[in-house]
């Protein structure tokens, strides 16, 4: 049976480095699961992941013309695509109402502003006579 990309199988670590897992396959094949392809989350070290001897389905992401062949265990994993809650919707604002709101919105905080700043004496904003 030849290997193909998106095939999953069953596989066994072989042997461990800093940069990733050698898995030994059916037939006496071996492929390497970077170091990125063990967890979803950040793996720091492969050894809290795992060891020599653990059995592992791996799917094959890809083979190179050399012969080499890519793993991982992230995506062997049946991950069922996550649904956003529906947030009800409140009705759109037309674009009338947006600007009054923005306008109403600008006219308080420049008037907030402007209350703020003359009534320090000497800033930049005072009022000399």
């Amino acid at each position: 049976m030849a290997i193909e990309v998106g095939s999953k199988l069953q596989g066994k670590v072989t042997g461990i480095t800093n940069f990733g897992a050698f898995v030994e396959l059916p037939e006496g094949q071996t492929g390497l699961v970077h170091i990125s392809e063990v967890a979803d989350n950040y793996v720091k070290d492969i050894n809290e992941h795992l060891s020599r001897g653990d059995e592992v389905q791996v799917k094959v992401i890809n083979v190179g013309d050399d012969g080499k062949i890519g793993l991982s265990i992230k995506k062997a994993k049946e991950t069922p695509k996550r649904t956003q809650p529906q947030k009800p919707r409140k009705p759109e604002e037309s674009f009338e109402q947006k600007m009054n709101r923005f306008m109403k919105d600008s006219d308080e905080r420049l008037t907030s502003l402007k209350k703020h700043t003359e009534s320090k004496r000497g800033g930049r904003g005072s009022k000399r006579g």
